[in-house]
């Protein structure tokens, strides 16, 4: 593999993806190409329904149905089978939702602790990288809380580290502080990335938010299922 070809994070070409409702086809993507470089941060706006949704879980290889090209990391992905997209979620990829989905009876040390865990990591390391990530987004007195008793600020940080757990290669947001008020969104927005480029690695980050959008290195927009 080229190394041309690996400073591509994301290649994606005439992506397409289409739902049948009664009699009608629903086109949300017609023909997405976009390319993201390693350690790059790009927004993705739309408007809600604009499909920026269904775009992330194309790039996350979270459902089938979608014809095209899907590059991550030099790797064509079309063609592989369930094992082969559930390892490269594994070792190459990162996810933030708009609703953090911590696992309510961990605590938050616990929650960054378990991904590592799955991918392989010992135990000791997997707790030293987990509270070296928490300690960098502001919870290092907050280790030991459940969800249940931190912030809608302080758990969707604890979800930022969780999706850092594991170095990925890229980290997809879908409206990660669409939850929170503006100024803890601006806040977890900061941190987020500030932590992304500390750790090196590229993002895709969905919202509706021009403001913060401008904060990122590019701009995407999905306008009528095509980038723009």
């Amino acid at each position: 593999m080229s190394d041309r070809a690996i400073d591509k994070t994301v290649e994606l070409r005439d992506v397409r993806r289409s739902f049948v409702q009664g009699d009608a086809v629903i086109e949300v993507l017609r023909g997405v190409n976009l390319d993201i470089r390693a350690n790059e941060i790009v927004a993705l706006l739309g408007p809600s329904g604009s499909g920026k949704s269904t775009l992330l879980q194309a790039v996350g290889l979270l459902e089938g149905g979608f014809e095209g090209s899907i590059k991550l990391n030099g790797e064509e992905t079309a063609h592989l089978s369930a094992s082969g997209h559930t390892r490269i979620r594994r070792d190459m990829l990162g996810f933030v939702y708009q609703f953090h989905h911590l696992l309510p009876d961990f605590s938050a040390l616990e929650n960054v602790v378990m991904p590592q865990l799955i991918a392989g990591t010992n135990e000791s390391e997997a707790e030293a990288r987990a509270e070296t990530l928490l300690r960098s987004l502001g919870l290092g007195e907050r280790l030991n809380h459940k969800p249940s008793k931190l912030s809608g600020g302080e758990q969707q940080r604890v979800a930022v580290a969780r999706a850092l757990a594991n170095a990925p290669k890229l980290v997809l947001a879908d409206e990660p502080t669409g939850n929170l008020d503006e100024a803890t969104a601006d806040l977890v927005l900061a941190e987020f990335i500030r932590l992304v480029r500390q750790e090196g690695s590229a993002a895709l980050i969905a919202t509706h938010n021009e403001r913060l959008a401008a904060k990122m290195d590019r701009i995407v927009r999905l306008h009528e299922g095509v980038l723009t």
